[in-house]
């Protein structure tokens, strides 16, 4: 319940605001006071909001992609959820990995048939969870030993398996992107021992997407590191393309009526109508003349598609019959 105040505490409230000993906008100035972010001038951004969250759009895609196929892979059910769009330096991933860390590398293929000279895209994988994943491949439940080392060094066979569950992934990432741009990425190599290679410069900008993945007995986290200048190439191809088909808008009149030149019509011309009994027709033999009621000054009608579009008028034209076209019936 509120504090009520006696006469003698209001009056006293008033004579110190009369008097100037209490700062009334003391407390509105407070509240007014913004508090800003600081900016790294020493490493500034190089992607904006709206390029991190179109990233972070097509990695949604990417995640509801291969949770079917794990499901699939691993015959159990995986909630995969893209946790964070972050952009950061080279080197502040590249601390994080230990030596017992393995990393799949791939390239982004930009161009059709050419080969990429571009770095490289990195996955990452926590070791409990992809040793979780090699044992539902292998037939069994993904439990794992709680006595699991955490510089744990991978075997030959299993980082064949490693290499089978990453390419499956790369192989659908490309149509991820299929909104924006024509896209590919292919598998190149796994790295056992990231931490005495230089796949990308410590400095280079980095935008790192974290995954998580959920299974019923293991969760981990599943991190792909995108290098700048590949989203740099990637970011001004999208927005070339868009240049170009708001360019190419102008013409796609000329386009359609291109293709509707090249298409076929059939054209009926109707001489007349009559009736005949079915005995009549029956007897009919080449040579014989039916009279249709249509005197030859009359005009007749041309039709497309079943409806009327021209009148005409009999005639000959190089020793054939022809029709001349005279008015034009607006639908």
């Amino acid at each position: 319940m509120a504090e009520v105040l006696s006469q003698s505490q209001i009056d006293a409230l008033l004579s110190a605001a009369r008097s100037g000993e209490m700062d009334l906008t003391a407390s509105k100035e407070k509240k007014a006071e913004k508090k800003y972010r600081k900016y790294d001038f020493n490493s500034p951004r190089k992607f904006t909001k709206d390029r991190l969250k179109m990233v972070g759009g097509v990695f949604e895609n990417f995640t509801r992609v291969i949770n079917s196929r794990i499901n699939g892979m691993l015959h159990t059910t995986c909630e995969i959820t893209v946790d964070s769009v972050e952009e950061q330096r080279y080197y502040e991933f590249s601390n994080a990995l230990t030596e017992g860390d393995v990393l799949a590398l791939a390239d982004a293929q930009l161009e059709e048939g050419g080969q990429s000279d571009e770095p490289p895209i990195l996955f990452h994988f926590t070791t409990s969870l992809m040793l979780s994943m090699m044992d539902r491949l292998m037939g069994g439940d993904g439990s794992l030993d709680s006595t699991l080392p955490e510089s744990y060094n991978y075997t030959d066979l299993e980082l064949k398996l490693y290499e089978t569950i990453v390419k499956d992934m790369v192989s659908v990432l490309g149509g991820s992107w299929e909104n924006y741009i024509d896209l590919d990425f292919i598998f190149r190599r796994m790295e056992t021992n990231p931490t005495l290679v230089q796949l990308i410069g410590l400095d280079e900008t980095v935008v790192i997407v974290g995954i998580t993945l959920h299974f019923p007995n293991c969760s981990g986290q599943m991190n792909i590191c995108l290098p700048g200048s590949v989203l740099t190439n990637i970011f001004s191809r999208i927005a070339a393309s868009n240049q170009v088909g708001r360019g190419k808008g102008e013409n796609h009149s000329d386009e359609i009526l291109g293709i509707l030149e090249e298409s076929e019509l059939v054209i009926s011309a109707e001489l007349g109508r009559t009736e005949l009994q079915l005995r009549d027709i029956y007897f009919l033999n080449v040579g014989d003349v039916i009279d249709l009621g249509h005197p030859t000054s009359e005009p007749i009608y041309l039709y497309v598609g079943g409806e009327p579009w021209f009148s005409g008028k009999m005639g000959m034209q190089n020793n054939n019959m022809a029709v001349k076209i005279g008015d034009t019936y607006h639908q």
